[in-house]
C-alpha cells in the first residue's frame, strides 16, 4: 500500500512541474512585442524558402 502512495505523489509531481514549465514558456510567448514577432515570423518565412 505505501508503494502505491509513493507512486501517487510522484506523479502529483510530476503534474505540478509540467504546469510549471508551460507557465514559464507561455509567459516568455507573451513577452514579445507585436514588432517583435513580426521579425521573427519574416525571418522563419525567409528560411523556409530558401531551404
Amino acid at each position: 500500500m505505501k508503494v502505491w502512495k509513493v507512486v501517487g505523489l510522484a506523479g502529483l509531481v510530476g503534474v505540478a512541474a509540467t504546469g510549471v514549465v508551460v507557465a514559464r514558456g507561455e509567459r516568455k510567448r507573451r513577452a514579445y512585442t507585436p514588432e517583435e514577432v513580426r521579425d521573427r515570423l519574416k525571418t522563419r518565412v525567409k528560411e523556409a524558402a530558401s531551404a
